[in-house]
């Protein structure tokens, strides 16, 4: 077995277990885990021993030794949180667990023990405003930023509803050594009418960061300053220029080479794919139909594969990359149960 794909499934209070075919991309299902709370978000170790699974309720974070032979998962603690946690990521030191939290409007910061587990606070809470939806630390380490939507309480299936959130990003400073978060100068980027920032990644080896924008059906990319500050670079759109029904953005992933970027519409119920040049620009790369809601999605270790999950139609796909052009060709799908809520890979061996 060589890599690993954990989905978790909210409401079937589940996580399972997955091995990736490294040649097809198939999935050959290995075991579920039972996990009461609503598993809705994961994150893993940066030496990939570890996987970290956010639960509502009671929130918390449990840690799971990951089997490097197996994928099976073996449980090393549990960390009270003080709200739901909605995003986590270790530093770049794998010594610090950062998390986001939307309903909790705020951040906090948790050691990380040297068995792999989430411990005690290094920083037990950095109040900022409702709908924070990720944080993460940059390529040196030395800062992180929280993406706030522009609309917040509100849920794909229904109707929208008129409830304004706070569409900025907040930055911040991060220490290395004591797992301390402090504002940055300036504090905030401010957003143009409902783009609604939401998760974000770096490019692997230029000063650029990606953010999928929620409300806005966009992705922004951002240059990132030597002071942590971000300046914006290109917006491009997730959809046809003829799509006109209600649609909001999930995750963004960039494969491991940089190449491709991808990101989930849903309502339009597809994952959006660009092309990322030398120096960062990004090309529509086509669309490829999805699941329905599809909010969570991941890369296999390799950026050959991608696994997309529907929240409303309980079911998993998977596609090809093709490593020429970046565009997506489905292979398989598959029920998987109810609200299957986060997805992620990990090479094992």
């Amino acid at each position: 077995m060589t890599d690993a794909l954990f989905v978790g499934l909210q409401d079937d209070n589940k996580v399972l277990v997955f091995a990736i075919d490294g040649e097809t991309g198939g999935l050959n299902r290995q075991g579920e885990l039972p996990e009461p709370g609503g598993p809705s978000v994961f994150a893993i170790s940066n030496d990939r021993n570890t996987l970290y699974v956010g639960k509502r309720d009671p929130a918390s974070i449990v840690s799971y030794r990951i089997d490097r032979r197996t994928g099976a998962l073996s449980p090393l603690g549990t960390a009270a949180q003080p709200q739901a946690p909605t995003f986590l990521a270790p530093d770049r030191s794998g010594k610090f667990m950062l998390c986001a939290y939307y309903q909790g409007k705020g951040a906090a910061v948790y050691r990380i023990g040297d068995d792999g587990a989430v411990g005690a606070p290094s920083q037990e809470w950095l109040g900022t405003d409702i709908g924070a939806h990720a944080i993460a630390t940059d390529r040196s380490n030395r800062f992180a930023f929280v993406p706030h939507i522009s609309r917040v309480q509100d849920n794909v299936l229904e109707p929208p509803k008129n409830i304004p959130g706070p569409n900025y990003i907040a930055q911040f400073r991060f220490d290395a050594q004591t797992g301390q978060l402090a504002q940055n100068s300036p504090h905030r980027v401010e957003q143009g009418d409902l783009v609604g920032p939401r998760h974000y990644c770096f490019h692997p080896t230029l000063d650029l960061v990606y953010f999928s924008n929620e409300q806005g059906s966009s992705v922004t990319s951002y240059r990132l300053d030597a002071n942590g500050s971000l300046s914006p670079v290109q917006t491009i759109s997730t959809l046809p220029a003829d799509f006109t029904t209600r649609n909001t953005c999930s995750q963004i992933h960039l494969t491991p080479s940089g190449k491709y970027l991808y990101v989930g519409n849903r309502g339009h119920n597809s994952i959006a794919g660009f092309a990322v040049d030398a120096a960062g620009n990004l090309t529509a790369a086509g669309r490829a139909p999805t699941e329905v809601v599809p909010s969570a999605f991941s890369l296999d270790p390799q950026g050959r594969f991608l696994y997309a999950a529907g929240t409303a139609s309980n079911a998993l796909a998977s596609y090809r990359i093709d490593q020429q052009t970046g565009t997506l060709t489905q292979f398989a799908s598959q029920p998987v149960g109810k609200r299957p809520a986060a997805v992620m890979s990990v090479q094992l061996g």
